[in-house]
């Protein structure tokens, strides 16, 4: 017989052989595939984890899903917007062109030839003071008119030799002759000799041009010895800080209500001061003329804008960013609504200029829907 004692270790090594047993059968088989009860398992595993952050995708009613780690790092900005009374407004086709206080330009009044001025042929961006002497303009004619001037010129000088003669004549006679025939032979040589000088000045002086105003050359393209027409515009003066906007408005009333207006243009913003407007048809609209006073606008004259008006009359909607606006679909307008945490939807909207950085939107949303103002672009590429 085994004793007691030897019973029991015999017990403890068998115990421990066998979980070693299946320590090492479970370590041999921890990574295999053993049946589709195991791959079912998996995935409801993988959710129990922690969750991965998924891509944005387009759901099946249109709207879109984005993480908000996603929305974070895109930057999406959003704003509750609120509906109500609003400015009513017009769109107006105008564009830049110097204020006429305090622009000008340079003619030519005769056909001539162009010399430079003191400082050189003036070049576009120059600053000019006003008055000064920007180039010359020395007239030139034709054969027979140089020569009619040149006989012009010799009769005169013969006639002021002659005039010339008789008041010397007369001098030496003086107190035989009468006082008046002595004086008004004077007064005839001196209108003789302004003549002659008048008639020679028109043939061989230029006459010097004059800045009208002080400001900065904005457009010439003038070089030294060009023959130029009579009437023909030389230089154009402009004050880069003091510009205008002309539009057309195709509505008589529209000065008589307007509040305010601003400009929309390819380098931004312009907030414009109305001037006044005229009371005569031009190209079957009225002219209104509206000053920039936005500080440091880099625009230049002849440069279209789009100019938004806004008037007494008011309509219902709400006011948000001209950046809340996408095309989606058929190039059709949109903005995105953010209704839940990681869901956004397009509701297609009919927009409203108000001014240059915001529009009206008079249908499609309601009373604190949030509205995508940063972002909407991205969003509308996602498929």
């Amino acid at each position: 017989m085994i004793p007691e004692t030897k019973k029991m270790d015999l017990r403890s090594i068998l115990v421990a052989v066998t979980l070693a047993c299946f320590a090492s059968a479970a370590l041999a088989h921890g990574g295999e595939d053993h049946g589709p009860d195991d791959k079912a398992a998996r995935p409801a595993a993988a959710s129990a984890g922690m969750r991965q952050p998924a891509s944005p995708q387009r759901l099946p009613d249109g709207s879109l899903f984005v993480p908000k780690q996603l929305q974070r790092q895109i930057g999406l900005r959003t704003q509750p917007v609120r509906v109500g009374a609003l400015a009513a407004t017009v769109e107006l086709n105008g564009q830049v062109v110097a204020d006429p206080e305090t622009g000008g330009r340079v003619q030519a009044t005769f056909a001539g030839s162009v010399e430079p001025g003191p400082k050189g042929m003036p070049v576009p961006g120059r600053e000019v003071a006003r008055g000064e002497i920007l180039a010359y303009l020395r007239p030139v004619s034709s054969a027979i008119e140089r020569g009619n001037q040149k006989a012009q010129q010799a009769e005169l000088a013969g006639q002021l030799a002659i005039a010339d003669a008789r008041v010397r004549r007369l001098e030496e006679l003086e107190g035989a002759v009468a006082q008046k025939e002595i004086e008004a032979a004077r007064i005839e040589r001196s209108a003789l000799r302004k003549r002659l000088a008048a008639t020679s000045a028109s043939i061989d002086s230029a006459v010097p041009l004059r800045a009208p105003a002080a400001g900065v050359i904005s457009a010439s393209s003038l070089v030294a010895g060009q023959v130029v027409d009579a009437r023909e515009i030389l230089f154009q003066i402009i004050d880069p800080a003091r510009l205008a906007v002309e539009a057309l408005a195709y509505q008589a009333g529209i000065g008589a209500t307007l509040i305010s207006a601003s400009a929309l243009s390819e380098q931004g913003a312009l907030e414009l001061q109305f001037v006044g407007g005229g009371r005569q048809m031009r190209e079957q609209a009225l002219p209104l003329l509206f000053r920039i006073i936005t500080p440091n606008s880099m625009v230049a004259v002849g440069q279209p804008v789009k100019v938004i008006v806004r008037t007494a009359h008011e309509i219902e909607g709400a006011a948000v960013p001209r950046s809340a606006l996408t095309r989606i679909g058929a190039g059709e307008t949109a903005v995105w609504v953010h209704t839940e945490a990681e869901r956004f939807v397009a509701r297609r909207v009919h927009p409203q200029s108000l001014d240059a950085n915001r529009v009206a939107i008079v249908d499609g949303l309601h009373d604190g829907d949030r509205v995508v103002t940063e972002g909407a672009g991205l969003l509308s590429q996602v498929r």
